[in-house]
């Protein structure tokens, strides 16, 4: 698989894949801008060309019969999204009862234009101890670039100004509804 993602995202999409996910079990991992329904191949691409196990959450009536079992198998995990259920906790007890957890999210929430990022995954990533990596799908210059883990601090506000500065200047495939800090 790694060879065919790898000739279909170099040689027939003509794309870069900059920087590589760090060698840990346990992460966030927060991918900007989501303007298109491209992103979904696109990350599929970079997972089959690294090999690297991610992860994502769906309500919990997804993994139920005749397809749960495709659900997980892609990497998903079922949460109660009921208006009782605290999804923040319910990701982080998902981080702690597990040995390897990698949860993909687009903070964006949509694919329209946002002025600001949801920060659940900020309190995911702080409230289950693990860092969290930036990857910028950026379409103007054809490239996924992946960070360096950064782990929360104290200082929420100097945080989410670095995870905001990783993504200036990163267009998305419709331009008009990338995320500009």
């Amino acid at each position: 698989m790694k060879w065919l993602s790898r000739l279909i995202y170099h040689k027939f999409m003509g794309w870069e894949l900059v920087g590589q996910f760090p060698d840990l079990k346990k992460y966030v991992i927060i991918v900007v801008p989501h303007t298109s329904w491209h992103d979904f191949y696109i990350g599929l691409l970079v997972r089959g060309m690294t090999g690297e196990r991610m992860n994502y959450v769906g309500k919990k009536e997804l993994f139920k019969p005749p397809f749960g079992w495709y659900f997980r198998w892609t990497g998903g995990a079922p949460i109660d999204r009921g208006k009782k259920s605290n999804t923040v906790d319910a990701i982080i007890d998902l981080f702690n009862s597990r040995d390897e957890f990698r949860l993909s999210i687009a903070p964006e929430g949509t694919r329209k234009k946002v002025d600001t990022l949801k920060t659940g995954f900020y309190y995911v990533a702080r409230g289950a101890g693990v860092p969290i990596v930036m990857v910028a799908f950026d379409f103007a210059n054809k490239q996924v670039r992946i960070s360096e883990p950064l782990y929360t601090t104290d200082n929420m506000e100097a945080d989410m100004n670095k995870i905001y500065n990783y993504f200036k200047g990163v267009k998305g495939k419709k331009p008009e509804f990338s995320f500009e800090p």
